[in-house]
């Protein structure tokens, strides 16, 4: 029997071998609180609002399940695209952060290598903070009346994100990162595929060969429909898409895909609610077995870009039954 780290590289390799479904984020141990993380995301204290050292205000309601940003018309960073450069400070991530990583560095050391995968959590993707930097309406529009500015202000913020990169890579190493952007909603894209090719395309294919050029494997966390870029998203060096929606043509996408990207998640978060039912939540996940379960490269899981559920009774019930489906099929589970 392969360990979950063993055959989660099995699961993603296009001519792997896994002996059973991965479950969920079951190969690997999540490394939370990197010095950069700590920099950018630790005074997000739940109740409160913050402001990041970009200077976006965000807040954390107590009955939210995390931090959202609150941009608005007044305090949005940049107010005039055409002087955007006067008017956006970038975080000196290298001032701030090359020390003070023994502890994290501690935490991977504890892993147990033979059964799980370090994994950094990256967040806050290209897309993400430029809409964080002004409206989400105002980011829309620049792609079409600014195109020259944002194709600047992209580089920018492509750098900052390779020195994060460059950051987690020299002083920590993961063996993977879990890299945030997401590029729709749950039925469509916010701008058309001819946009992101455009804009993001080829800065993500610098950043995730940088990755891969360091033995880092990239999982890609987008929480939306991605259909459209779903091939171009392979093409730039993405390991896994996490966070697929049902509303994507699983089915059709990794047909597709041939092996090039393995695809993770096809669980409706519907069923995450303080209310959903023990049955309710089974008959999902048989639903997600039975539609993806044959799929090659495919992990079935909750769409979330982290570990775990809202709701905490969800999860165990969702691991249960893909366990019972593993020892049912191949007469194996974790």
């Amino acid at each position: 029997m392969l360990s979950p780290k063993q055959n989660f590289l099995e699961t993603i390799k296009r001519d792997g071998h896994p002996d059973r479904l991965c479950n969920n984020f079951s190969a690997f141990r999540l490394l939370m609180g990197d010095p950069v993380f700590k920099y950018l995301r630790g005074n997000r204290v739940r109740g409160k609002i913050s402001c990041d050292p970009w200077g976006t205000l965000t807040a954390f309601p107590e009955d939210a399940p995390g931090p959202v940003p609150i941009v608005t018309k007044e305090n949005q960073i940049i107010k005039d695209m055409e002087h955007w450069r006067e008017q956006l400070t970038v975080p000196d991530l290298k001032a701030h952060c090359l020390t003070g990583w023994e502890d994290i560095r501690q935490k991977k050391a504890e892993i147990d290598t033979n059964q799980q995968l370090s994994l950094s959590f990256l967040g806050t993707g290209i897309f993400e903070q430029l809409h964080m930097l002004m409206t989400f309406e105002d980011t829309l529009c620049n792609f079409l009346m600014y195109p020259d500015e944002m194709h600047e202000l992209v580089e920018v913020i492509t750098e900052y994100r390779l020195t994060y990169m460059k950051l987690l890579v020299e002083n920590l190493h993961p063996d993977a990162v879990l890299s945030h952007d997401d590029w729709g909603y749950k039925t469509g894209m916010f701008f058309s595929e001819e946009i992101w090719r455009e804009f993001f395309k080829e800065p993500y294919r610098r950043l995730y060969s940088y990755l891969h050029e360091n033995g880092v494997l990239v999982i890609h966390h987008a929480d939306s429909y991605c259909e459209p870029i779903a091939l171009d998203m392979a093409q730039i060096g993405v390991d896994v898409w996490q966070g697929v929606l049902p509303t994507n043509n699983i089915v059709k996408i990794s047909k597709a895909l041939d092996g090039r990207m393995a695809l993770m998640g096809g669980v409706d978060s519907g069923i995450d609610r303080a209310d959903a039912t023990e049955t309710e939540i089974r008959v999902e996940m048989r639903r997600v077995l039975t539609e993806y379960g044959t799929l090659p490269h495919f992990i079935p899981g909750l769409t979330y870009g982290s570990l775990g559920s809202i709701y905490p009774h969800v999860e165990p019930i969702l691991i249960e039954v893909l366990a019972q489906y593993n020892q049912e099929r191949f007469g194996l589970h974790d």
